[in-house]
C-alpha cells in the first residue's frame, strides 16, 4: 500500500512520468488499427449475432427442468423443424430458453410438447411466444437517435465547460472509438446482440465521459496560463495532467469493472444466469476500453490538435531557449 502511495505521489509531482503524449502518434496509430479491425470483424463474420428481438422468431421457455442439457433441446426442435437452427440457453438454474426461426402454429404446438418431454416437465411448464423483428428495429432506431443526441449535447457542453472546441472534439472522437472497438470485440465473442446489450453500449458512454472529464479537468488546470512558466511546454503539461490522474483512473476503472466481472463470470458462467451475459459483457469491455481511450487517445489527441497554435509555438521556443541556456 505504501509503495502504491509513493508511486502515486511520484506521478503527481512529476518525479515519475509515462510518455502518453510523447508517443501520441504511436498510440493514435494503434487506435486507428483497432478501430479498423473492429469494423472488419463483423464484416468477415457476416454480421453480428442478432438476438431474436432483431431477427424475429419463436421462443420457448421451459421452467422447472429436470436437467439443463443443450443438445437434447436442439435435437427436439430439429426433429420437428429440420430446416431451423435452434438456440438453446440455460437462463437460470432450472429454466431453459429455446429460440428458433418463425414456426407455424402446428409446429409450435409440436415443439412445445417435444420440449416438455425432453426436459421432463409438464406441458404447463412450457410457454411459447412469437417475437417480430420490427420491435428490435425500433429499439435500434431509438438507440441511434439517443446516441446522436448524446454526442451533440456532450460536444456542446464540453466545449462550453472547457472553453475550447478542440478538447470537445478529442473527447467525442474517443467516445466513438470506444463504441466501435467495444462493438467489434462483442461481435468477436459471438454473443447475441440483444436490447440489453444495446443498453450496455449506451451506458459505457457515460462512464467514458466521466473518466474523460476528470483527466481533462486536470489538463485544463495545468495548461491555464502556460505561457507564464518555463518548466514545461504545452505537451508536457498535458502529459503531467494524465500522469497526475493515472492512479484515480486506475482505481475508478477497477472499482467499476469488479462488480461487472462478478456478474459476467460468476453470475453468468458459474450460476448459469444466462440473461446477464449480454449486458455484462458490453459493460465489461466498454469500461476497460474507455479507461484506455482516455489515457492513450483523447488526452494525447488534444495535445496534438493544439500543436501549431501561434502561442504554443512561441512558448515551445521559449522553453527550448531556456533549457539551452541552463544546460
Amino acid at each position: 500500500m505504501a509503495n502504491l502511495a509513493t508511486w502515486g505521489n511520484a506521478l503527481y509531482t512529476g518525479k515519475r512520468s509515462y510518455p502518453f503524449t510523447g508517443r501520441r502518434k504511436l498510440w493514435l496509430a494503434i487506435s486507428a488499427v483497432l478501430v479498423l479491425l473492429a469494423i472488419l470483424v463483423p464484416v468477415v463474420k457476416g454480421g453480428f449475432n442478432l438476438g431474436i428481438e432483431f431477427r424475429g422468431g419463436s421462443e420457448f421457455t421451459i421452467s422447472k427442468v429436470a436437467h439443463t442439457e443443450v443438445p437434447i433441446g436442439e435435437a427436439a426442435v430439429v426433429a420437428i423443424a429440420p430446416d431451423h437452427h435452434p438456440r438453446v440457453t440455460n437462463i437460470a438454474p432450472n429454466t431453459m430458453r429455446v429460440q428458433t426461426d418463425k414456426l407455424t402454429d402446428d409446429q409450435t404446438l409440436d415443439v412445445a410438447d417435444a420440449l416438455a418431454g425432453t426436459y421432463g416437465v409438464t406441458r404447463a411448464e412450457v410457454t411459447s411466444t412469437f417475437v417480430g423483428p420490427t420491435w428490435g428495429a425500433d429499439i435500434s432506431k431509438q438507440a441511434m437517435i439517443g446516441l446522436a443526441v448524446f454526442v451533440v449535447l456532450v460536444a456542446l457542453l464540453m466545449a462550453a465547460y472547457f472553453r475550447t472546441w478542440k478538447m470537445s472534439l478529442a473527447a467525442i472522437i474517443g467516445l466513438l472509438q470506444v463504441v466501435v472497438i467495444t462493438a467489434g470485440i462483442y461481435s468477436l465473442s459471438g454473443f447475441e446482440v440483444t436490447p440489453s446489450a444495446i443498453i450496455g453500449f449506451l451506458t459505457i458512454l457515460s462512464y467514458s465521459l466521466y473518466d474523460t472529464v476528470v483527466v481533462f479537468d486536470k489538463v485544463r488546470e495545468n495548461t491555464a496560463g502556460f505561457e507564464g512558466q518555463t518548466k514545461r511546454n504545452f505537451e508536457e503539461l498535458v502529459n503531467l495532467g494524465i500522469n497526475q490522474t493515472l492512479v484515480r483512473s486506475i482505481n475508478t476503472s477497477v472499482v467499476a469493472v469488479l462488480p461487472v466481472a462478478s456478474i459476467l463470470f460468476i453470475g453468468s458462467y458459474l450460476l448459469g444466469a444466462g440473461t446477464l451475459k449480454d449486458l455484462s459483457l458490453a459493460l465489461f469491455i466498454g469500461i476497460i476500453v474507455s479507461a484506455l481511450s482516455t489515457l492513450f487517445v483523447q488526452a494525447p489527441l488534444y495535445s496534438l490538435l493544439r500543436d501549431g497554435e501561434p502561442e504554443i509555438e512561441r512558448h515551445n521556443k521559449k522553453i527550448e531557449a531556456h533549457r539551452l541556456a541552463n544546460a
